[in-house]
């Protein structure tokens, strides 16, 4: 009989704990916006960072500065008991200042270093660390020796253990450098320092928050560090450790009435704790959201932050190894999370700011902020990416194909790379997370992916045409079909080959392209910069020459707001805003400014305005909104904050710079004849010649009916006449006193106006006019229509008392419902529409853009569903322009 006896199993280790990405960038607000990759200069805070900060400036505009810090006394104590849990110190050695370099010279000045004194120094000491050093070396006589580095790229320990055998004053080390991913062996360094009872000073700066840091473990006297990095703390903030021992040896070189206290005509005496170190004027509430930003750093674990950002680095590092023509420039003992390199023959500068303009932020560093790194091995400036907990593999694999991408196009290459590539909230459709994965762009049905390049050919978009000048009833109106336009930022998709169907026509590649879009607005050029972004070639085409009049986007202002007469549109409204917040991202420019908006009518009218944060207020709270608008008694306003100007002529020259990043082939002064299916793909005849696609997108505004039959009649264009305005008062007619409006005058109809704004007087205009044929050229303002808009204005805006500034006629393409038609063509996948925008469609231009690019690529867009052209009535009948 056997006695074996059964051993069990032991019980499954359980899974290592991981952070939430997701829930992390959604309390983040600017990975809404791109993929941020750049910890290392500034991370992006939370929005409980940014509420600690904003909530205490509210507060202390309440109460004043001294009493409500007086009043939230006990959330400031309770950071440095943060800072202290973070490096495992006590609050009393805590220091809360305004940067790292401050608190490096604060600590500095109290060691009274003199001539002689030596000083060693690691090759990863930080500039602003150096210049001091090397200014302490001219003025005090100090010995500075900069230490060698091993095979690595760490301090070299042997050279630090043989130059502490000679008296030192101090060792600094930075945990890790600006310049690159590196990891300094610190507790070995302060094993050495103290052996030998020299004080070390750790710049932690570029890993607090990204990597333990232990004062006791790793025998440190001082350490600095800044909030902004990987702490994610505000932009104007740091901390200064300074060990008991040594404080008690050490006094400010300059002391503060917040750090002593004056005891006597010829005496004063420093307060016991690191706060000597301290000035009395600092921000309270960059502070309180310094705390928040270090709690939640401790509530999440650094370890956990290490495993991530490391892990996301690493993926990186190997990702960037298999890309063509970039050199990983990080030594070999880099392992934290930031990541260095270069691409051949390209200044990292450019390289940059070619990411910058899809979407990616990253950012470069010269070697006058490294010599005693970059500068040793020869390095003039890298490329700098790193990562946070808000970032994903997503965000990681995004940026491999979008430089595998970058590279394939400058070699010239044809191959294609299988990488999928995440796209920045810009191109997500409605309710997507931002980072999900992305194919590269492909005809849906096709066999094989289509070029990512442009066609060879005229590729030369110029400057965004027209002034936008339309302004918009009770929102900004314009159609596309001039050229103007923003769009949302996508990432570039990789490349697929390009193989031509057997069915379609052959011809030279400056007549095909991927897409073709026709009307250069707003619309179709958000439309034609997203495509080309992710991947596509794409010929846009206007009929009329760069700055013409004839359409709907020319002009200085266009209007946005969330006031919208039904929920259904509430949706896109979001979007819409998050669109022009992503152009400004990919622009560096300012392209919004949110005025708040008043929307009035006679009390008890029909058809009032709502939406998210609006609110109803009768003609008394009107004025005292906005004192630039007159309303009588019995009218009542819906007050829209979060209503604003749009600068349609900036955001046109943004989207034509990003345009032609991408390689869109702008084609202006080109009319479309006809167009017809062709085998897999679409024709389209110009009067420049034959073109061929295997996609039309057409926005063509006012003359949509002409290249859409089935939109003739529905369809009906109208002439609008705008004024600008000159004041005696002009400060009652600019924001903060006036901001967007509009008026329903009874019996006259809808006044809309936007602030004097950018050197503009305010302008106003009525939503409706009489019919146009937009194929006669528009005829300028009549004394009649000036007249009409004059005494309106003498009305509602006394303050208008000047000569008018500048006369505009616009188009608008009305349908009916005041609604759009946006979409698949009922009947032609293959042909793509935005237009009939009905006065009010400028401001959803950016999200349009990207709305389009989607049904491009075959994905489904079911928010945009009561917009289709089915809605609208339009039957899967091709229309005689369809062809055969």
């Amino acid at each position: 009989m056997s006695t074996d006896t059964a051993v069990p199993n032991p019980p499954p280790m359980p899974p290592s704990p991981t952070l939430d990405v997701a829930a992390l960038r959604a309390a983040t607000p600017g990975m809404r916006h791109a993929h941020h990759m750049n910890a290392a200069g500034a991370a992006l805070p939370s929005a409980a960072t940014l509420a600690a900060v904003t909530d205490h400036l509210h507060l202390e505009s309440l109460l004043g500065g001294y009493e409500a810090a007086e009043a939230l006394a006990d959330r400031m104590e309770r950071v440095y008991h943060s800072a202290a849990r973070l490096i495992g110190a006590e609050p009393q050695d805590i220091a809360l200042v305004d940067s790292a370099s401050t608190a490096w010279q604060r600590a500095l000045g109290a060691l009274r270093l003199k001539a002689g004194d030596r000083v060693l120094a690691s090759p990863s000491t930080y500039v602003s660390s150096a210049l001091h050093l090397l200014e302490m070396r001219d003025s005090h006589g100090i010995v500075l020796e900069v230490l060698p580095a091993d095979a690595s790229g760490q301090v070299d320990l042997g050279a630090l253990e043989t130059a502490l055998r000679e008296p030192a004053a101090l060792v600094t080390i930075a945990h890790v450098p600006t310049s690159s991913g590196l990891v300094e062996p610190v507790a070995a360094v302060g094993a050495l320092a103290a052996r030998a009872g020299v004080p070390l000073l750790l710049d932690a700066t570029q890993s607090l928050g990204q990597l333990p840091v232990d004062v006791q473990e790793m025998r440190c006297g001082i350490v600095v560090a800044t909030g902004r990095k990987f702490l994610r703390g505000p932009r104007g903030t740091g901390l200064l450790y300074v060990d008991p021992d040594l404080r008690a040896r050490t006094r400010p070189a300059a002391p503060d009435v917040r750090g002593a206290q004056w005891s006597s005509a010829y005496q004063y005496e420093v307060v016991p704790g690191a706060r000597r170190y301290e000035t009395w004027e600092s921000s309270h509430a960059l502070r309180l959201g310094l705390g928040t930003a270090l709690d939640e750093a401790l509530d999440l674990g650094v370890p956990l932050i290490r495993d991530h950002v490391t892990e996301l680095a690493e993926r990186l590092r190997a990702g960037l190894s298999g890309v063509p023509g970039i050199r990983r420039t990080d030594p070999t003992a880099a392992a934290s999370g930031i990541v260095t390199f270069l691409r051949e023959d390209e200044d990292p500068r450019q390289t940059v700011r070619d990411l910058r303009a899809t979407g990616f932020r990253l950012t470069t560093v010269p070697a006058s902020h490294g010599q005693w790194d970059l500068g040793r091995r020869g390095l003039e400036r890298v490329a700098r990416a790193s990562l946070h907990v808000y970032n994903s593999a997503d965000d990681v694999d995004a940026l491999v194909a979008a430089l595998t991408v970058r590279e394939r196009r400058r070699r010239g290459a044809g191959e294609t790379t299988s990488e999928t590539v995440s796209r920045t909230a810009s191109g997500l459709p409605s309710g997507a997370t931002p980072g999900s994965p992305t194919p590269t762009f492909a005809v849906p049905g096709s066999a094989t992916p289509t070029s990512a390049g442009p066609g060879s050919g005229s590729a030369t978009p110029t400057s965004p045409g027209p002034e936008p000048g339309s302004a918009t009833p009770t929102s900004t109106g314009s159609e596309p079909g001039s050229a103007t336009g923003t769009a949302t930022v996508p990432e570039p998709a990789s490349p697929g080959p390009r193989t031509a169907s057997s069915s379609r026509p052959t011809g030279s590649a400056g007549d095909r392209a991927d897409v073709i879009v026709v009307g250069a607005g707003i619309h179709g050029s958000s439309a034609a910069w997203q495509l080309a972004a992710r991947g596509a070639s794409v010929i846009h085409l206007d009929r009329f020459p760069m700055g013409h009049t004839e359409g709907s986007s020319h002009g200085r202002t266009r209007m946005i707001r969330r006031a919208y007469p039904a929920e259904i549109w509430d949706g896109l409204v979001d979007t819409a805003y998050n669109a022009w917040q992503e152009l400004e991202l990919a622009s560096g420019q300012r392209l919004v400014t949110t005025t708040g908006g008043l929307y009035a009518r006679a009390a008890g009218a029909p058809g009032t305005l709502r939406g998210p944060g609006c609110e109803n207020v009768d003609h008394a709270r009107a004025a005292e909104l906005f004192p630039g608008l007159r309303l009588c008694e019995g009218f009542s306003a819906v007050h829209d904050p979060a209503a604003g100007v749009i600068d349609a002529q900036a955001s046109l020259t943004a989207l034509a710079a990003l345009g032609r990043a991408h390689g869109v082939d702008r084609r202006d002064g080109c009319a479309v004849l006809r167009r017809r299916r062709d085998g897999e793909g679409v024709r389209v005849d110009t009067d420049q010649g034959v073109l061929h696609a295997d996609r039309l997108v057409v926005c063509a505004g006012p003359w949509t009916g002409e290249l859409l039959p089935a939109f003739a009649q529905p369809l009906s264009v109208v002439r609008i006449v705008n004024l600008h305005l000159a004041s005696s008062r002009r400060h009652l007619l600019e924001p903060p006193l006036l901001g967007a409006f509009s008026v329903d005058v009874p019996d006259v109809g809808l006044l809309y106006g936007i602030p004097a704004f950018g050197g503009a007087g305010v302008k106003i205009g009525l939503d409706h006019g009489p019919p146009e044929d937009p194929s006669v050229p528009a005829g300028p303002v009549t004394e009649a229509e000036r007249d009409r808009l004059l005494g309106l204005a003498s009305r509602f805006l006394p303050a208008a008392d000047g000569p008018v500034e500048e006369t505009i006629t616009c188009r608008y393409t009305m349908a009916p419902k005041n609604r759009f038609a946006v979409g698949r063509l009922p009947g032609e996948d293959r042909v793509l529409m935005a237009a009939a925008c009905s006065g009010h469609g400028f401001k959803f231009g950016p999200a349009l853009g990207a709305a389009l690019a989607d049904l491009a690529e075959g994905k489904e867009r079911p928010d945009l569903d009561f917009l289709s052209p089915a809605a609208m009535g339009i039957t899967d009948r091709p229309g005689p322009g369809a062809g055969a």
